[in-house]
């Protein structure tokens, strides 16, 4: 039996507050059918302990997002199921030898969720200091997708400069900001927008939130008055 092409997104989470909206993509991929390589950055561990109470670590990486891809936005576990963790494959973000360091390992394009005004500037000017660095500028040279949900306000000239340069770099530029024509009534719908318009700009189908059809109030409540 010819065993299955793998081509995965990778998806790197870095420091910056937002670790929800890394959930909510990671668990539109899987649903979606796809692979993921994941890059857990080391500053990211802290913003998730901080955001979620979950310690990931590199040992137990699999039992870690199993917990952090069940809790929803507001901490509480067991808001989802988790899915098949067989499409996942994690790298360490200090494995500088990792798969996708490598220009001629086979992947979709990668997703920073979120991103930090530190990784922006890391990959805006090449630095390659980490794992992740290294595959968003693997990413970019070889012309491959790179979405980059930056989650950090307000934003100073430097940070404007470094987001120009990748968008002139091929890179797509996402702020997280939620919207709220969706009809959203939980955090968790806020969390979905952001992370949907990930997946909507890297190709990937999904049903995270609703989207706009050209009907004002269409995501009312029926009855519900719009003064």
């Amino acid at each position: 039996m010819t065993e299955r092409k793998r081509t995965p997104w990778v998806v790197g989470v870095s420091g910056a507050s937002g670790t929800p909206y890394a959930a909510a993509v990671v668990r539109g991929l899987l649903a979606g059918g796809e692979d993921v390589d994941l890059v857990v950055s080391r500053a990211s561990r802290l913003t998730l302990l901080d955001e979620t109470g979950i310690a990931f670590r590199d040992a137990h990486w699999r039992d870690d997002l199993a917990e952090w891809l069940g809790r929803g936005a507001d901490r509480k576990p067991g808001t989802f199921q988790v899915p098949d963790l067989d499409a996942v494959r994690y790298w360490g973000a200090g494995d500088l030898a990792a798969g996708p360091s490598s220009g001629s390992y086979p992947v979709k394009g990668m997703l920073i969720v979120p991103a930090s005004t530190a990784c922006v500037a890391g990959v805006a000017l090449g630095l390659s200091k980490d794992l992740l660095q290294r595959v968003a500028s693997v990413t970019l040279k070889e012309r491959r997708r790179l979405v980059v949900a930056v989650r950090e306000t307000p934003l100073n000239g430097q940070t404007l400069r470094h987001l120009v340069a990748l968008d002139e770099a091929g890179a797509i530029v996402l702020p997280a900001s939620p919207a709220f024509y969706a009809g959203a009534t939980h955090i968790q719908d806020l969390v979905d927008f952001v992370a949907g318009r990930v997946l909507d700009a890297a190709g990937v189908p999904h049903r995270l939130y609703r989207r706009w059809e050209g009907e004002l109030g269409a995501a009312r409540p029926r009855g519900q008055s719009g003064d």
